[in-house]
Order: C-alpha cells, then structure tokens, then sequence
C-alpha cells in the first residue's frame, strides 16, 4: 500500500536515570524521531501506533492523533523530529510501530516504525 512513498524513520533513544527508580520497578527512556519524506509528494502524519513490550513481555499498546500534539505535514525532501518517553517496569524493552499518514493526493498509507531496543546503560554486553 505504501510502495510509491518512501518514509525513513530513525530512532535515537536513551534511559532517564533520573526519572527512574530501579527499586520501584520504573524505568523511564526518551526517544527523538525523525521521520524524512522521500518521496515525490507531500505528506501529513495523522495517527501513531506503538507496541511496547517490556522484558516480562508485558504488552501495551498506545493510539492516537499525531505525535507530541501534532499532524505534522512534511514536504518532499523534508524531516521532521520530535522527542517523546515510554516508561517500563524493566531495564530491557522494545517499541515498534506505524504512523497513518495521507499524501497531498489523498492516498492513506502506513510507514513503519522499525523495532528498537529500550536499555537501562550496562544491563547489555
């Protein structure tokens, strides 16, 4: 469905020592997004779909309008970043996901959001 536009998502995250209390079980990180529109057409984000999943493989999933209370509309060639957090009740996790987005000509598709690792510094070799 998504074939004719090319959507890059890069993800850049790191753990909150400082929000987090091991003892308690909270482990909070923050990620910054950057979504680049390759493509030939303008586009808007609409929606976000996150799976979250801790190292109990405890899941959630989170829906909703935009990112960080936006529908960002992103020109060919252009970027667009945005920084957000999760919290988990282990120093290990995943987030995956999508993002609805519609192109200037109306055609609704999804860009994937690539796995990436959530991890407290040093609970990994």
């Amino acid at each position: 469905m998504s074939e004719q536009f090319d959507i890059q998502v890069k993800v850049d995250n790191f753990y909150l020592g400082a929000q987090s209390d091991p003892a308690e079980d909270r482990f909070v990180f923050a990620y910054t997004i950057t979504i680049e529109n390759c493509s030939k057409e303008a586009v808007t984000l609409l929606k976000r779909y996150w799976l979250i999943t801790d190292a109990n493989g405890k899941q959630a999933e989170v829906y909703g309008d935009g990112v960080v209370g936006e529908q960002p509309e992103l020109a060919p060639g252009s970027s667009y970043s945005y920084t957000s957090g999760a919290m988990l009740e282990t120093p290990v996790g995943t987030m995956q996901g999508h993002y609805e987005m519609i192109s200037h000509s109306e055609q609704r598709f999804k860009a994937a959001i690539p796995v990436f690792r959530l991890a407290m510094p040093n609970i990994l070799n």
